[in-house]
């Protein structure tokens, strides 16, 4: 036990103006540290720190791999590093990525409630798809308090919304009054019993820093599921908590059912723009060399050819209708916000 609490933070699409609102409302005295996960492009410029420090009283700052944890403080994950949480010290690691992105909110919060149980408080705000979920499961699981703001009020009510079906939460706030709430919570003493750690949650926040022992622990998490996963080509495992269905594989990649399915999305998308430009490629070519054909008077192997460049020309176009009536978010989108998050 430790005597300050620990309050992590998950965000996504939205959650740079849920964050301002949020910090700007903690007093300056707040005896509990502060760690935030929001999704940002891996080589993006972040200068969500000073965003947030500006915006309140805590000091914000990315931290250094190894930093001494000290109360009143915010710590931020930088870009392409998983923010963990060891007893009285911060770990950086850029281990395999969870549910698309690194850093993840899942390790976080996963790592939080490993070492300091009941004494956890996890937030999760706007943000798309369902990253946070997990991570929020285990903070209950080990006493923790869990904190939801309201999806209807929320930007983007995707991760929300998923907390609030899969966790059983202790409160559905609207953003106003996360603030006041936190500040109560961290000065009223831990009454809940802690919780034994499960030994799923020890290798899965091991995996998260590529502790060599949980990567090649030949006993995994879960039950083989069928799929591969979207990152490297693995086997997924399939992992089921209560209602939330999640995959990992030997590596270390993991995933919720609705990223998995994103992710499925875009590997389909990826791989029907590879077939539209073969078969472009494949139509411009045959009808190259029925020109050549009909310039050597070679009528019969131009008239293969054209066969061929319009037959190649027509599977092209129904591909490339599939794509235009895809209305599904692509790429970013549907991760950070349309690009909101770019330089934060």
């Amino acid at each position: 036990m430790s005597d300050y609490k620990i309050i992590v933070i998950g965000a996504s699409a939205g959650g740079v103006e849920a964050l301002i609102a949020l910090v700007k409302q903690l007093p300056p005295d707040l005896p509990a540290a502060i760690f935030i996960v929001l999704h940002i492009p891996p080589h993006g410029t972040s200068v969500l720190p000073t965003i947030l420090s500006r915006a309140g009283k805590l000091k914000a700052v990315h931290p250094q791999d190894g930093q001494v944890i000290k109360p009143g403080q915010i710590y931020i994950a930088p870009p392409n590093n998983h923010l963990l949480i060891k007893r009285g010290y911060i770990t950086l690691a850029c281990g395999p990525k969870e549910n698309g992105h690194r850093p993840a909110v899942d390790p976080l919060f996963r790592t939080a409630a490993r070492v300091y149980g009941a004494n956890v408080i996890g937030v999760i705000l706007s943000g798309s798809l369902d990253d946070g979920t997990a991570g929020l499961m285990a903070v209950k699981m080990r006493g923790g308090v869990a904190i939801v703001q309201n999806p209807k009020e929320a930007m983007f009510s995707g991760m929300p919304t998923s907390a609030v079906e899969n966790v059983e939460v202790d409160y559905i706030m609207p953003l106003s009054g996360i603030p006041s709430l936190l500040a109560e919570l961290v000065n009223q003493p831990v009454t809940k019993e802690e919780q034994p750690m499960p030994d799923e949650m020890e290798i899965e926040s091991d995996i998260a820093e590529l502790e060599i022992n949980a990567v090649h622990k030949h006993d995994r998490p879960g039950n083989p599921s069928g799929f591969a996963c979207p990152a490297c080509g693995g086997s997924l495992w399939e992992i089921q908590e209560g209602h939330l269905l999640r995959f990992r594989c030997r590596t270390g990649h993991a995933y919720s059912s609705g990223t998995l399915l994103a992710e499925q999305s875009e590997a389909l998308e990826e791989a029907l723009w590879i077939a539209l430009r073969a078969l472009e490629e494949s139509s411009a070519l045959a009808a190259k060399l029925a020109d050549k054909a009909r310039d050597r008077q070679h009528n019969k192997s131009a008239e293969r050819f054209d066969e061929q460049s319009q037959d190649a020309q027509k599977r092209a176009n129904v591909i490339r209708e599939a794509l235009l009536n895809d209305s599904q978010p692509k790429g970013l989108n549907h991760r950070y916000g349309n690009g909101q998050l770019d330089k934060i």
